[in-house]
């Protein structure tokens, strides 16, 4: 009986010493990571506990497998350690390793898709990421993705991507349209987000937005067609760069978005608008203004009459004169476009069109 007494006294010395061990390697700092920072591991999902052990100790995370296995198990943690792509820092215990593990910290990775981009060329920067998973789907409709930074997991699929933005674009109209200013001449929020495209694409500085957005409402106000160069270039290349100045011939082509020749909005968005250019649409600045032309100094001057817009134009000429050398000089063409810039000036040369609803006034290039 005593030696009994004395077997079970061992054996509980013993177990409180492994205990201690345990709990002392628990906490305890964890191994060098190899290149001194951290260790990315990735659990696949419905990993059981021994294999998540093996993992962690063949990428040097943990010096023992089975000692962390023992150690989640005993303090009920096994059920709860999560899939995932993890960064696990160096010298990590793996009291934290596993608290990482039980919330799910996984490694959020990013895509931005930046204002002013097309439906297409989001589609193609998620489908060549290669950390996101699966089919694309069908392309999204022209204007629907709302242009952000988007945080995803690995594994992610990329039509749950693809809707994410698709949802978000969906949730920010839905607040920003019913505090719109009353009176716009839209319909609908589509409506809207075909002009927010137009003054993404016209605009650069945020602060201009506003205006530049009250210019095109005003236009569309009276009657007075948009005119503007973005819409001429999406109806020939759906967005890319053309490359080249447009040709005369294309300012005259009845593509269905060339806002020379149509009245009133195009039939869909010609990119993607950010939240600024769809806020702008839907509450612009108060003017009278009809026209704008750029400064040389990356903005823009407005005008209420084409006279008005004429000194403006002949100022950016002169300025565009003192800047450049001879041999540089921009060349005017017959179009009155300058080579090489986005300005735009009255151009007698201009096929007459008929009045859209009021009767024609002096008018500038497309602003």
């Amino acid at each position: 009986m005593k030696r009994f007494l004395l077997i079970l006294g061992v054996l509980a010395l013993i177990a409180a010493g492994v205990v201690e061990w345990a709990n002392a390697a628990w906490d305890a700092p964890g191994l060098p990571s190899a290149d001194g920072k951290e260790t990315v591991i990735l659990i696949p999902p419905r990993s059981p506990t021994h294999q998540i052990g093996r993992m962690l100790e063949d990428k040097g995370v943990v010096k023992s497998g089975l000692m962390f296995e023992f150690d989640v198990r005993v303090k009920g943690l096994a059920s709860q350690l999560k899939a995932g792509e993890y960064a696990i820092a160096s010298r990590t215990s793996m009291h934290a390793i596993a608290g990482i593990l039980v919330e799910g910290k996984s490694i959020q990775h990013k895509l931005t898709a930046a204002e002013g981009l097309t439906s297409d060329m989001v589609w193609k920067l998620v489908q060549a990421d290669p950390v996101l998973v699966g089919d694309m789907g069908p392309e999204p409709r022209e204007g629907s993705l709302l242009p952000e930074t988007y945080l995803f997991t690995r594994g992610e699929t990329r039509a749950h991507l693809l809707a994410k933005m698709e949802k978000a674009q969906e949730k920010y109209l839905g607040e920003k349209w019913p505090a719109r200013t009353r009176g716009l001449p839209f319909k609908s929020p589509r409506e809207a987000v075909i002009l927010a495209s137009i003054v993404e694409k016209e605009s650069a500085l945020p602060q201009e937005r506003r205006h530049i957005a009250a210019v095109f409402l005003n236009r569309l106000k009276i009657g007075m067609r948009l005119q503007t160069d973005p819409t001429v270039i999406y109806g020939l290349t759906r967005g890319y760069p053309l490359g080249r100045g447009i040709r005369q011939s294309e300012l005259e082509g009845a593509t269905p978005y060339n806002t020379y020749v149509i009245a009133g909005l195009p039939p869909g968005p010609i990119c993607n608008p950010g939240k600024d250019s769809i806020a702008a649409v839907l509450n612009p600045e108060k003017s009278d203004d009809l026209y704008f032309v750029a400064t040389g100094h990356g903005g823009h001057v407005f005008a209420t009459s084409a006279a008005e817009q004429a000194r403006n134009v002949a100022a950016y000429r002169a300025f565009e004169r003192q800047q450049a050398p001879p041999q540089d000089s921009h060349t005017v063409e017959a179009n009155g476009r300058a080579e090489g810039t986005n300005v735009t000036v009255l151009d007698p040369s201009l096929p007459k069109l008929p009045p859209v609803s009021k009767p024609a006034r002096p008018r500038s290039r497309h602003r």
